[in-house]
Parts: C-alpha cells; sequence; structure tokens
C-alpha cells in the first residue's frame, strides 16, 4: 500500500476484529485510489485477501488471512454509504490548516472507518474503537500519524458519544 512496509507487527493470531479493520482500512484505500466500488474493492478482499493463504502467517501483499469478513464487509459498506457525512463530521473536528483532503491516504481511511464506527449507535465501546484503531494506525505509521488520530477520534467520539466519557 502506497509504499508503505507490511504491517508492524501483523495483527496477533486470535484478534480477527483488529484484522477486520485492517482489511477495512485498506479497502477503503484501494477504493478511494483506484476508483473502483465498495462492493467490488469487498468482493476482491474476501476472494483473494482473506483466509488461508500459503503462508497463513503472511500480511504481505496486503493480505489478512483471520480477518473477520463479515464485520469486514459491514465497515466498509457503513463507510461507503456514509462518507459525505464522516467526511462533514471530520473536517468539523480538523485544524483549518489540515483539510481532509492533505492528510495521507492511509490515515484517511483509518480515521473514516473509525468515524463511521464511532457515529453508529450500538457499536463497541468508544475506547475500544479508539484503541482498535489506534493499533491499526500504528501498523501502518511509525511517525506521529497515531498520535495525531488520537486526538481526531477523540474529539469525534466527544461528539457522537458524549454519554461515555461522563462515566459512572
Amino acid at each position: 500500500m502506497s509504499g508503505r512496509p507490511p504491517l508492524r507487527p501483523p495483527v496477533p493470531r486470535g484478534r480477527p476484529r483488529t484484522a477486520a479493520r485492517v482489511a477495512a482500512v485498506q479497502a477503503l484505500f484501494q477504493s478511494e485510489q483506484a476508483g473502483e466500488s465498495p462492493e467490488v474493492v469487498i468482493e476482491q478482499f474476501v476472494r483473494h485477501r482473506m483466509g488461508p493463504g500459503e503462508d497463513e502467517e503472511s500480511y504481505g501483499e496486503g493480505r489478512v488471512p483471520d480477518a473477520d469478513v463479515k464485520l469486514f464487509a459491514r465497515l466498509v459498506r457503513n463507510t461507503a454509504t456514509r462518507i459525505a457525512e464522516i467526511d462533514v463530521a471530520l473536517a468539523e473536528v480538523l485544524a483549518k490548516d489540515w483539510p481532509l483532503e492533505k492528510l495521507d491516504p492511509v490515515l484517511r481511511a483509518v480515521l473514516r472507518a473509525a468515524a463511521s464506527e464511532l457515529m453508529t449507535p450500538n457499536e463497541p465501546p468508544m475506547r475500544v474503537v479508539i484503541n482498535e484503531y489506534l493499533d491499526v494506525a500504528h501498523g501502518f505509521f511509525t511517525g506521529d500519524e497515531p498520535k495525531f488520530a488520537n486526538g481526531v477520534l477523540e474529539a469525534l467520539a466527544r461528539r457522537f458519544r458524549a454519554e461515555e466519557f461522563a462515566g459512572p
């Protein structure tokens, strides 16, 4: 993807939901960059990048062997369906000198997928969503991007999941 090294470290076995989020970010990136419909990309991923391969442990070539396929497809579809709403919400929390279009396209895909989950009622708790996507961001980036993502996702969580910050 975009000249980046493979995920570091690969998603540990036994984390199919995290693997689904990694695959969703990859699929959203591919859909945007190649101009392919989300449904086409979902089908390509399910057929060629998920499930056991020659090396079941391999995350090379964009493989995500342990991904929860149903969650993956739901994440890609929900994000694609609500992309305009998601982009407006992201633009509202990003600094004015950092418009969404200026962000690295993989970081944009991470933020969009996470925002989709934060904006959807009955999803995992906001802390789970944020932590999962920070793990994903750390797999793609070694610089400040995960910290940046944390700030953006926390701002979105405060907007869409304010009740979860209140605590008992």
